[in-house]
């Protein structure tokens, strides 16, 4: 499932490539994906433009200039691709948007969606939301409060969008491989260590940010020629590592576990 890193990548790239085209044809593959019917749908985007383009968590939040927003959640393999008519990938699409020549397109919505609100009913929907990681006022100390009085692990406290938002399976892991810490390690007793929460906090901040800038691991790229999407899963350490040997220690064999339902990786040697 995309996380901060890859939805990040896609605002970026896609600011570039759709602010403020017009939008001139829309086409509905797949119903359940939207919120109202084609019709209304069609009706609200075409003719309009895209102006701004902002990431909450795992959402992009297209604002139009109508003033009403789309909201997107790839949820599990969902991507998108931007191009024309005949550079799109041969797979089937749920949703396509057109801007003149550049065609849009939402690709495995099996789970995700594309949903249009109001400025108000957007609010609503992330105000459950845990704060942004990377947001300059999200310090040291902030974290820790939000961890303060928390049952469970690493783990389920990272991947848990009402303490910390954007963060799923692969960061997760590759947060505490940075931090030298098991990812079942229980978050009442890390907090009883000071170096080891500090350590947390920081590899929350150089992970998410490293993967940022390095396209984060999806797999496809965005459109023809894009050499950035997807890059920095040649640089993840331990998901979806298993049996392989750790590149920090060169002694350990990464693990795969499974921590309240959700499956883990890490380092048995280096990972404490």
């Amino acid at each position: 499932m995309p996380e901060l890193p890859e939805m990040e990548n896609y605002r970026k790239l896609l600011s570039d490539k759709l602010l403020d085209s017009p939008i001139t044809k829309v086409t509905i593959e797949r119903e359940k994906s939207i919120n109202v019917t084609p019709e209304v749908f069609e009706k609200e985007l075409v003719n309009h433009r895209i102006v701004y383009i902002e990431r909450r968590a795992k959402h992009l939040i297209f604002h139009l200039s109508t003033g009403r927003r789309l909201v997107l959640h790839l949820m599990l393999g969902g991507v998108l691709y931007v191009g024309t008519e005949g550079e799109r990938p041969k797979r089937s699409t749920q949703i396509e948007i057109e801007l003149g020549e550049t065609t849009l397109c939402f690709i495995g919505l099996r789970l995700g969606y594309l949903h249009l609100l109001s400025a108000k009913e957007t609010d609503e929907l992330m105000s459950d939301l845990g704060p942004e990681p990377l947001d300059y006022r999200f310090t040291e100390e902030k974290f820790k409060e939000r961890l303060k009085g928390r049952r469970g692990t690493i783990k389920t406290t990272l991947v848990n969008q009402h303490v910390i938002a954007g963060i799923g399976n692969c960061y997760s892991d590759e947060i505490a491989f940075a931090a030298s810490l098991r990812p079942d390690t229980k978050i009442q007793d890390l907090l009883q260590n000071e170096d080891s929460s500090s350590r947390l906090y920081h590899a929350v901040q150089s992970v998410l940010r490293e993967a940022t800038a390095g396209g984060g691991y999806m797999e496809m790229p965005l459109y023809e020629g894009d050499e950035l999407t997807g890059k920095y899963d040649e640089q993840c350490r331990v998901y979806d590592r298993e049996g392989e040997t750790c590149t920090r220690c060169n002694e350990g064999i990464i693990n795969k576990v499974e921590i309240t339902g959700k499956k883990a990786f890490f380092c048995p040697v280096c990972q404490h």
